[in-house]
């Protein structure tokens, strides 16, 4: 009997430390920016690259980003003057676990001055924002 009890308890340890493993590796939540549009009626609105976030250039689309303020950096679609199209950097008080999808708004197809908006905003699949940031 004594040999049975002493593996009863590593046993019913073991759904604990499980436990404590699985949350070791838990990511922090995190939020994404999407420069497509997510509405394709209106036509006032236009698809935007994410040049840069907090000064730190992008590469790919969405971008992932931690919650809180940031400072985006988009290029607005290319018009009659500006093949590239230009740039505007707005803030933007990010929240956990939100991929936000951030477009150019003109007031007509041939001016070049736009507004940057949040098109559509959507819950991340998966993502934990109930976990505590250190």
């Amino acid at each position: 009997m004594s040999a049975f009890s002493s593996l009863i308890k590593p046993l019913m340890c073991a759904p604990f430390v499980a436990g404590l493993v699985a949350c070791a590796g838990m990511p922090q939540p995190f939020s994404q920016l999407d420069g497509h549009r997510y509405y394709r009626v209106p036509i006032d609105t236009y698809a935007v690259q994410i040049v840069r976030v907090d000064g730190h250039d992008t590469l790919n689309s969405p971008v992932f980003v931690d919650p809180g303020v940031r400072r985006i950096t988009v290029q607005g679609p290319p018009d009659a003057v500006n093949r590239l199209g230009e740039e505007r950097t707005v803030e933007l008080n990010i929240a956990p676990c939100v991929r936000y999808y951030l477009v150019a708004q003109k007031v007509n197809r041939l001016t070049p001055d736009f507004t940057v908006k949040v098109d559509y905003q959507e819950p991340i699949g998966g993502c934990n924002s109930t976990v505590a940031s250190k």
